[in-house]
């Protein structure tokens, strides 16, 4: 278990993101949902994330539930404020968005204090919850200004009040990130997709500044929604259809890991984990056999000569820590 900054926060190292149990791209029943987080749980991971997004609210609810059969104290939640959903009659699906469910809502972008507020009491109660570990600033990238002035010291008050543990943003880029952690006292933040084996931009200033300032990292997105997992002709990169170029380079990674015995999805977990900025690593999973599938590679052992030759061939950097090597872990600061 690893804590969150200055918090108290514990998290596991791996955590699932559950914004498959909501449907991402394909439905998902609740029984399909609930065995997810059953299996997850029973492999050992105990930190688990959401957000009012996934499937308007679908994965919050079938999160709740599948957890309320376990102590309260065992297990961290975080959830994402900055889209209010409201009710809406206008039908049809939420696929535009990415989820197959009924649009019964639609999203307001919302970083106001007062619409902090009001999105984390309705996650609060589609969870089943009094209470959430961590509470994360959903995607600022285009009202960075509201979510700095008002946004971010509304969850510096939920964090005094006790009604949140720990708070942070979660972005799909790093600049913004980083000026979280050099400009604001948040515990922690969650970096989707770049901080992976296909981009580590995250190396330049991110994962520094977080080393320096004690700021605990999750990352997100470390199979760059899917072209690490299984690089076919098809595959998706940051919810996209992959370019070739990065198709390519994602085959000659497999190709290494699996000279090595190894495979590219446990190299992919592996790297991501390795940073000594990083807390914990996310992974989706939307069925309990893909659950037991992500703790199997996040447990496999990887082979130290491949890293070393990812480094030689020039399919990783040089400074980019890997697993086994001495780094110093990033200072935790105590709970204030």
């Amino acid at each position: 278990m690893n804590t969150l900054g200055r918090s108290g926060v514990r998290v596991t190292a791996l955590g699932l993101g559950a914004a498959p149990l909501a449907g991402l791209y394909t439905e998902v029943d609740d029984a399909q949902a609930h065995a997810t987080v059953a299996a997850a749980w029973r492999r050992g991971v105990r930190y688990f994330d959401t957000a009012p997004h996934y499937g308007l609210g679908l994965s919050e609810r079938r999160l709740g539930a599948a957890l309320r059969e376990h102590p309260r104290a065992d297990y961290a939640v975080s959830t994402k404020v900055g889209r209010r959903l409201e009710p809406s009659a206008a039908g049809g699906d939420d696929l535009a968005h990415g989820f197959a469910v009924p649009a019964t809502h639609r999203r307001v972008w919302d970083f106001t204090a007062d619409g902090i507020r009001r999105t984390l009491e309705a996650s609060l109660t589609r969870l089943g919850l009094d209470r959430v570990d961590v509470v994360y600033l959903h995607d600022p990238d285009d009202h960075a200004e509201t979510a700095f002035r008002e946004g971010y010291p509304a969850l510096e008050g939920l964090r005094s009040e006790g009604v949140v543990g720990a708070i942070g943003a979660g972005m799909n880029q790093t600049a913004l990130l980083t000026r979280f952690v050099r400009d604001t006292d948040v515990d922690v933040v969650l970096c989707a997709g770049r901080y992976t084996l296909l981009d580590q931009s995250a190396l330049t200033e991110l994962l520094p500044a977080a080393q320096e300032r004690g700021t605990s990292v999750v990352i997100g997105g470390a199979f760059n929604s899917g072209l690490l997992a299984d690089p076919k002709p098809i595959a998706t990169y940051d919810y996209a259809p992959a370019p070739g170029e990065l198709i390519d380079r994602a085959r000659r990674l497999r190709a290494a890991a699996e000279r090595h015995g190894s495979t590219l999805r446990a190299a992919a977990l592996a790297f991501c984990a390795a940073h000594p900025a990083v807390a914990g690593v996310l992974v989706g999973a939307r069925s309990a056999a893909e659950a037991d599938d992500c703790a199997d590679q996040f447990g496999a052992m990887v082979p130290p000569a491949l890293w070393r030759e990812l480094r030689g061939t020039g399919l990783l950097p040089p400074d980019a820590p890997v697993p086994g090597e001495e780094t110093p872990r990033a200072p935790t600061r105590e709970p204030s």
